[in-house]
């Protein structure tokens, strides 16, 4: 048996053990620090909502009211200031994520000199614990004066060793705090790269709703009677509507009508309507650039080892694509981000493998599938029934409007966690299209 020389160790340990308590100890203050200002940007946004929900209220009266002249101004004034708020809110929610993505470089900076400072620490202590390898239980015990000084010696090096292993499980800790951080500051980035687009959008409809104003205005010069024949000349047919093209946001596209069908099955199985699900599958332009391009093994988190517990996305999408008869390496997925954010969604729902798994018996039950696919339109459009339903269960505990509710679940399926960041980004989006596409609906029904 060998020992270590108890003096010339104990101290570099304890500097190592020291090191990795008072670094986790500064977390809670630094987090303390940006507390306020986050607090006052929710208040903000939360502001912004109510007002944001009242202008929706206001355009929504005039709609009850009836197609006139002076009401359709009204609504359409009422949209550019709505248009307005939802910028406003926008600003705010990146100036949020901009403050919470400067934290998360701050802290993974911190984190890196923490791994180096203890990295440093340790390597010592192992120098010293190499160094006095070489000395044997008979010395020591030769040195000792009694034979209580050789077992509290004993005892005191086990209780150093015993040290030793948690400073090394301390920096395997802080090396995985690491990795989280970074992907995190990858999802942000992700987060802030799709609302600023979403900005700039509304920004291009707020422009388009303006000249729609002047336009209408300018067309009518005040004449109920020519208002009223242009929006009869306006207004679509049910052919039209039917035979229009549907396109999915993982890729194909199908006639309205077939669409809808689907839709509609999904919507008496889940109570979710008809119009959310469609406006949900339906390809968006911020989203359309990355779906289905990928082989999964550059999509699917490359070389990172699933949590304890969990399977991961590639072996999930193997035993999936193996039951289904499909070749995993003829069928895509959507590609990674640049900024590190992992793709490797599924078909026109967009399920990753991980969340598919969660939703595929019951799928299955409803449609009859088994097993059920994601590339399957039937299985596709239940699934995104099912999701937002679920998602909807957190959302009516928040908002009471169905507008409210919709948005909230849209951005749910969405961004999951990170929902708020997409409230009135993809969430807004989702849920003024379903309103579009129920005004269809609404005249196929009629």
């Amino acid at each position: 048996m060998r020992l270590l020389d108890v003096s010339k160790v104990k101290g570099a340990i304890l500097l190592a053990v020291f090191l990795c308590y008072f670094i986790f100890g500064l977390a809670p203050i630094l987090a303390v620090q940006n507390q306020a200002e986050r607090v006052e940007l929710e208040k903000q946004l939360a502001d912004l909502e109510k007002q944001i929900a009242d202008n929706e209220t206001l355009i929504d009266a005039y709609k009850k009211q009836g197609k006139n002249l002076t009401q359709e101004i009204g609504v359409l004034n009422a949209k550019v200031s709505k248009l307005n708020l939802q910028i406003k809110s926008i600003t705010l929610t990146l100036s949020r994520l901009d403050a919470e993505i400067t934290d998360n470089k701050k802290e993974i900076k911190t984190t890196e000199e923490n791994i180096e400072l203890n990295r440093q620490a340790l390597a010592s202590s192992l120098r010293s614990v190499y160094e006095n390898d070489h000395v044997t239980l008979i010395a020591v015990l030769l040195q000792s004066r009694q034979i209580s000084d050789f077992f509290g010696g004993f005892n005191n090096l086990m209780a150093v060793q015993d040290n030793l292993l948690v400073a090394v499980n301390k920096i395997t800790n802080l090396r995985d705090k690491l990795l989280e951080e970074t992907e995190a500051l990858a999802l942000k980035r992700k987060d802030q790269i799709a609302l600023k687009a979403y900005q700039d959008s509304q920004k291009t409809t707020l422009l388009s709703t303006k000249g729609e104003k002047d336009a209408l205005l300018n067309i009518t010069k005040g004449q109920e009677s020519r208002y009223q024949e242009l929006l009869k000349s306006n207004k679509k047919t049910a052919s039209q509507i039917r035979s229009r093209l549907f396109e999915l946001l993982g890729g194909g596209s199908l006639s309205f009508e077939q669409a809808y069908e689907f839709a509609k099955f999904a919507e008496q199985a889940t109570g979710v309507r008809a119009a959310l699900i469609l406006s949900v599958l339906e390809r968006e332009s911020l989203l359309g650039q990355n779906v289905g391009r990928c082989n999964y093994k550059t999509a699917m988190s490359p070389g990172v080892p699933p949590k304890p517990g969990k399977r991961d996305d590639i072996s999930l999408f193997l035993a999936l694509t193996a039951q289904l008869g499909i070749n995993p390496e003829t069928i895509t997925v959507s590609c990674a981000n640049s900024d590190g954010a992992y793709g490797g969604a599924m078909g026109p729902a967009q399920f990753i493998p991980s969340t598919w798994n969660l939703y595929k018996n019951r799928v299955s039950e409803i449609t009859g599938n088994n097993p059920a696919s994601p590339w399957n339109n039937g299985d596709a459009f239940m699934a995104t029934g099912l999701y937002l339903k679920d998602a909807s269960k957190g959302c009516d505990a928040i908002y009471s409007r169905q507008t409210d509710i919709e948005r909230c679940a849209a951005a749910k399926y969405y961004a999951g966690g990170r929902w708020r960041n997409h409230l009135w980004g993809y969430g807004d989006r989702v849920a003024t299209r379903a309103n579009q596409l129920q005004a269809d609906i609404d005249i196929l029904n009629s």
